[in-house]
């Protein structure tokens, strides 16, 4: 076999919720970051992308969009993270609020 460069591996995705992994709603309420290359990371949930000002734009892609549009909605790793677990407490699911989820499963 001949000599092949070293096999690298990073993480491209992360998943953050208000709720514990084994809750049995997590699935609804998490939000992901994920890795858009070049130290650019989207925080997504449900068809959306979360912007700087903390709402939430319909549609992932930044096709089309334009520079502004991704000035806005793409951050470093550590701002992406740290927007994800603010914007976590808020998400709601059928009017359910992700801190009233976490307090219902708590008690199941």
């Amino acid at each position: 076999m001949p000599d092949l460069p070293e096999v690298t591996a990073w993480p491209t995705r992360y998943a953050v919720s208000l709720l514990p992994e084994d809750h049995v709603d997590y699935h609804l309420f998490v939000i992901t970051v994920e890795d858009r290359g070049n130290n650019q990371w989207a925080i997504t949930r449900n068809g959306s992308c979360l912007g700087s000002d903390g709402t939430w734009d319909h549609g992932i892609k930044e096709y089309g969009r334009g520079a502004r549009w991704l000035a806005t909605h793409r951050f470093d790793l550590d701002t992406a993270l740290r927007l994800a677990k603010r914007a976590a407490p808020s998400i709601r699911v059928n009017g359910i609020p992700a801190y009233a989820a976490a307090a219902r499963g708590a008690d199941r």
